[in-house]
């Protein structure tokens, strides 16, 4: 837990981010921009100790969700300070980042111990001012070994980038996954994976099996477990072929449940690839935002 608790509020602070390349839309520039403070943050704070970024970067009553860290910029500074002193060969190694409006998802594999496997974390932005104001994540252990043969961070599907395609078609796949999801996994009704699935698909999750068929068989094999399983989608992020979830899984009336982000990638109108990331929703909190 307190690894967790190291990684995700390590996912707010802000470091100095790089003028962003030249484009052609003033929102794309802004996307942009967004993105690369994002990704300089993290890398700055956690891998560098680095507190003057805070101050310019972050704003001073940045809003945190991570249960383990109490809110405000100078909770950051200090976790600058200790996270780099115990581990001073941490590695926040990004895999893809997405940026929807003024949310921007980080997807990374967090290594505090060179030579350990580290966590799968999701990092979520809320910019406001051009400044973070706020944070949410999802941590996991990643494990040892996958049923399906594939790591939780690599890209399978071709081509096999890990950038975001074209923005245009953003909306397209937004609404796609939003529309899957909800019949999936608001309604659990399994028809959904032969309408919106493509028939060579890619599963991330080291627990559920490669293909349409695995995803079937593990979430038929879910629900039937949990027949009182309630998800609570609560933010969607979106560019290009990605397309990102946060949801409140309850297993049943009464428990705290999981934090989790799924994050699907859409070729051809079709959903071809998966990853994810759960966290148990805890007891208690350092702050009283919750974890969503």
């Amino acid at each position: 837990m307190a690894t967790t608790a190291v990684l995700a509020a390590a996912a707010a602070p802000a470091v100095a981010a790089p003028r962003p390349a030249s484009v052609s839309h003033p929102d794309s520039a802004r996307l942009g921009y967004q993105k690369a403070v994002a990704e300089r943050v993290l890398k700055g704070v956690f891998e560098r100790g680095d507190t003057k970024v805070v101050d310019r970067f972050v704003r001073p009553d940045y809003i945190q969700h991570n249960p383990f860290a109490p809110d405000g910029a100078e909770t950051l500074k200090g976790l600058a300070t200790s996270v780099h002193a115990q581990f001073p060969d941490a590695a926040y190694d990004i895999e893809r980042v997405l940026s929807e409006g003024d949310l921007v998802l980080v997807h990374s594999n967090v290594v505090l111990t060179p030579g350990t496997r580290g966590q799968a974390v999701f990092d979520i932005f809320r910019f406001q001012g051009g400044k973070i104001a706020e944070h949410w994540d999802v941590g996991q252990s990643v494990p040892s070994d996958s049923v399906n043969g594939n790591d939780m961070f690599s890209t399978v599907s071709w081509p096999r980038t890990s950038q975001p395609g074209p923005g245009f078609l953003t909306a397209y796949n937004k609404k796609l996954v939003t529309t899957a999801f909800d019949q999936l996994l608001v309604k659990k009704d399994l028809s959904a994976i032969d309408r919106y699935w493509g028939p060579e698909y890619h599963q991330h999750n080291p627990g559920i099996a490669d293909g349409v068929a695995g995803v079937k068989s593990g979430l038929g094999a879910y629900f039937a477990a949990f027949p009182e399983l309630k998800v609570e989608p609560k933010r969607v992020i979106a560019e290009g072929d990605l397309v990102a979830v946060h949801s409140h899984y309850i297993p049943a009336p009464g428990e705290r449940g999981q934090a989790i982000v799924d994050l699907f990638r859409v070729r051809a109108g079709k959903i071809v690839e998966h990853w994810d990331v759960i966290q148990d929703v805890p007891a208690s909190s350092a702050n009283e935002n919750g974890m969503f």
